[in-house]
Formats: C-alpha cells, sequence, structure tokens
C-alpha cells in the first residue's frame, strides 16, 4: 500500500471505529480487551493519534513524552475528543510526505512508518469497538495483508522478540481470500519470514482479515483451517500478546 492509500485507511477505520464506540457506548466491555471498557479503548487511540500527529509534526525530534503518561477526558467527552485526534492526526499525515523525518522506535523514521503504523492499530482496535457493539466487520483484505506483513516487520524491535526463538519449527498462513501466504519460520536466532507457498509443521489457512486478527490475538486458529501440528499455533499465540 501507499502513503496515500494508509492515510486514507486510517481515516476510515478511525471514523468506523467512531461509530461502533457510538453504537456499543461508553460503558460496554471490550470482550477482545477483557480489562476495558469502551472509554478506555478510545481513550487508548485517541492518545496515540494525538502523539504520533505531534511526532509527525515535530520533524524528526524525539517527542518529550510518552503518549501514556497524556490523559484523556472525561468519558463523556472522550467519543468527541477522539474524533477531533483523528481529525488531526490524518491532516498532520497529508501535509507530511512518505519520507518526511519522523522519529520512530524503528529504523524507519519516516511519516511513512507511522502512516502504516496508525492505519493497522487502528484497523484492529476499530474490530475491537464493532466487537463491543455486537457487528463487528472484517479488515478489508489489502490493508489486511498489508498489516500481516508489518507484524513480521516489527518483530525484531519488540522488548520479547527472543521468546520467539524455537528450533526451526515453522508456520505457513495461507490467505484464502486472495493474495498471501507466509512461511514463518523460529530459529534459534528469531524469526524468519519469507512470502512464497511451503509447507510448514502447522498450516492455517483463513482470510487475510482472520489471519492478521490472530497474529494479534482476536482470533484463535478455529477461524480457519488447520493442518498439521495445531500447538504451535497455540505456543504462537501463548508467546506473542498485545
Amino acid at each position: 500500500m501507499q502513503y496515500a492509500e494508509h492515510c486514507d485507511a486510517l481515516l476510515r477505520e478511525g471514523r468506523a471505529l467512531g461509530a461502533a464506540a457510538r453504537a456499543a457506548g461508553i460503558d460496554a466491555v471490550v470482550p477482545s480487551c477483557p480489562d476495558w471498557q469502551v472509554a478506555d479503548l478510545v481513550g487508548h487511540v485517541g492518545r496515540l493519534h494525538r502523539w504520533v500527529a505531534g511526532i509527525v509534526a515535530a520533524g524528526g525530534t524525539d517527542p518529550a513524552d510518552h503518549w501514556s503518561h497524556a490523559e484523556p477526558p472525561p468519558p463523556a467527552e472522550r467519543l468527541d475528543w477522539f474524533d477531533g485526534g483523528l481529525d488531526l492526526v490524518v491532516d498532520t499525515m497529508r501535509a507530511a510526505a512518505p519520507a518526511s523525518p519522523a522519529w520512530s522506535w524503528t529504523t524507519d523514521n519516516t511519516a511513512g512508518f507511522w502512516a502504516r503504523r496508525q492505519a493497522n492499530e487502528t484497523a484492529v482496535h476499530r474490530f475491537d469497538a464493532q466487537l463491543a457493539a455486537g457487528n463487528p466487520q472484517p479488515i478489508e483484505h489489502a490493508l489486511a495483508v498489508d498489516g500481516i506483513d508489518e507484524f513480521f516487520m516489527l518483530i525484531p524491535f519488540w522488548r520479547g522478540a527472543s521468546q520467539l526463538a524455537g528450533g526451526g519449527e515453522s508456520m505457513h498462513l495461507h490467505a484464502t481470500d486472495g493474495d498471501g501466504e507466509w512461511l514463518v519460520r523460529l530459529g534459534a536466532d528469531g524469526v524468519v519470514v519469507t512470502r512464497e507457498h511451503a509447507k510448514g509443521d502447522v498450516a492455517l489457512r483463513a482470510s487475510a482479515s482472520d489471519l492478521v486478527l490472530f497474529l494479534y490475538g482476536r482470533r484463535d486458529a478455529t477461524v480457519g483451517e488447520v493442518f498439521g501440528d495445531a500447538a504451535l499455533l497455540d505456543r504462537w499465540q501463548q508467546t506473542v500478546s498485545w
């Protein structure tokens, strides 16, 4: 996906998240995040949007503070506040170029990193909000595939990445609704991912949306067809938590 497409996806997914939050109600429980109510979900994403807007606007300067240190407004004001933050981050992204300098916690210090990151993160949390409202919708195929690619790209930058080392075990993820196949090998030095059709110790065949939601712990392996060592999929989900 291109930068403009990520910006468009961020706006689309953010608006859908806001609509679902209103439909569910600010006090509704979020089933995929059991410790959260909708107020917590909206507060989390809204703080991230404002934090990222500040990072992109700063043009490469390290942020002075972490997003979690900001306080969202009271729950009664939170939905309108969320809408304002979404407009702010999208407008800030669109005013920047993909290669504009922007601090990040990876080696990609550009606005393009943040447009992609926020499009994918907002899509997963939109699913959370719709789940709270009782009407979860799949993530659009191209964005879901992009989200899977990004998920694996981010692994080396996780604090707990070393926990994913293994003895050569492999998982094959296969999107059943279009382009998208990944072979994931758990080696002694960490995770190696290739885009290929290959046999793994276990295979999970599902829609691209269900695959990315599986990776983010929103779905389990029952969303698709499993062939081979299903325990490897369970181990993956127990180790990888978001």
